[in-house]
Order: structure tokens, then sequence, then C-alpha cells
């Protein structure tokens, strides 16, 4: 576990206490029109891109899923990697940031959630500055929205965003939707029946967090009752 203690910033110590989901990989995002961010964001798992890269994106778009995919990808590696989710800074010091400039790979989820907290933009600046000095490595973050619209109140951290590689990661649309719920059934071992798919799109909020929470019920109550995937079982288990 990273903590502020001065003799846990040295390389040999550094540990990662971060259990990523195992089914949010590369092989289970459904691109749609984002092929070339997943690109990038391969080769900046394996430190052949750039040094820094941001991406933005709505809610509930897989912006967390990438960034978890892209650790994945380096664990692989054999190489470390950290991810940290800024929407629970409230629940961290800023010194888990240090000494994180040393790993090959760091992931920083939802910068947006401390736009206007001083203390953490002034980490996360000198952070980016500390990375900068050091061998290459991929610095890759994510966002809700472009880096000069997410409300930062120190101008050289929004500056120094806009010295990296941005994408926006597009939403899916419900064709799109369809086929990522039909993508992630077949990872799991069963079919969702186009008829199905649709169903849960006309009827349920339309966000894929909330598309895939559906499809999980779905798939462990058709299990346990020995049946298969249909509208009628769908309306019986979500209670539709």
């Amino acid at each position: 576990m990273i903590n502020g203690d001065e003799e846990d910033n040295q390389p040999a110590q550094l540990a990662l206490a971060v259990q990523l989901p195992d089914d949010e990989t590369f092989a289970s995002f459904y691109p749609g029109d984002n092929a070339q961010l997943i690109t990038a964001l391969k080769n900046a798992a394996i430190g052949q891109g750039d040094e820094l890269l941001y991406f933005w994106g709505q809610q509930g778009s897989g912006r967390s899923h990438l960034l978890h995919a892209a650790c994945a990808e380096l664990d692989g590696e054999g190489e470390t990697a950290a991810y940290i989710s800024l929407d629970s800074y409230q629940n961290m010091s800023t010194r888990i940031l240090d000494g994180m400039e040393l790993l090959a790979l760091v992931c920083l989820d939802n910068l947006d959630a401390i736009a206007g907290v001083a203390e953490w933009e002034r980490a996360v600046f000198n952070f980016f500055n500390r990375r900068r000095e050091r061998a290459p490595g991929s610095l890759v973050i994510s966002a809700i929205n472009a880096p000069r619209n997410l409300g930062l109140a120190l101008p050289d951290l929004a500056s120094r965003l806009d010295w990296g590689v941005a994408y926006q990661l597009k939403p899916l649309d419900d064709e799109g939707k369809l086929s990522a719920l039909q993508l992630r059934a077949e990872l799991r071992g069963f079919k969702l029946p186009t008829d199905v798919g649709r169903f849960l799109l006309n009827r349920l909020s339309r966000d894929m967090s909330t598309l895939l929470a559906a499809l999980d019920l779905l798939d462990n109550a058709s299990f346990q009752a020995k049946r298969k995937l249909s509208i009628p079982f769908a309306k019986e288990i979500l209670g539709l």
C-alpha cells in the first residue's frame, strides 16, 4: 500500500493495493467510434505512446473501464501501474501521489472531482512536474470535460494538461450499446437475444453501468433458474 512515509517512496518498496475488475479489459470494451483512442491507450500502456494522454467523456461512457484496461495491459507486461480515482479524494491524502512518478504507468480518473480543491490541484500539478523529470513512462488522465472546461482554479495545471494528446470518448448510440451488451454476454458465456437487448434499452436508463448491472442480474438469475433469456423472464426478474 502506498502511503506518505518517506521511506515508502523508494522504487523497490512501491506496491499497489488496487483490485482491478477482471472483466474490464480492452477485449470487453465495445469500441464504437473510439478505435483511435483505444489504440493510443494500448500504446500508452506498453510505453510506446505519448507521455501524457488525456481523454474525456460523459458519466457512464466507460472512462474507468478503459483506465482499468490500460492497467491490466501493463500488468501483463510485468510492469507496475497505479490507478487512482480522484472522486474519492476526501478519503485520501495527497501524499498518495508521492513516489508514483517512478511507476511505468499512472492513471488518474475523474480529475474534475478536484476542480477548485486547492490542495489537490497543487498536488497533481507537482506530481505532473515530477513525472516529466523521470525516465519515460505514461500518464493517462480522464475527466468529464476537456481540460479548459474543468473549472480548475490553478491555471498552470490546466496549461500542463494541454501539453499531451487529448481525445473525446464518444458515446455509443443505441445500436452500439446493444452490441456492447451482446459482447459482454458472449464473454460471460451466454447469448443475449437481440429482442431482449432492445427491451432493456427501451425500459431501462440507457447509461452503460445500469444496462450492464441488469445484464449481470439476468445472467445470474437465468443460470440459477436454468431458463433462457427472454422478454417475459427479463420483466419478471427486473420487475418491469
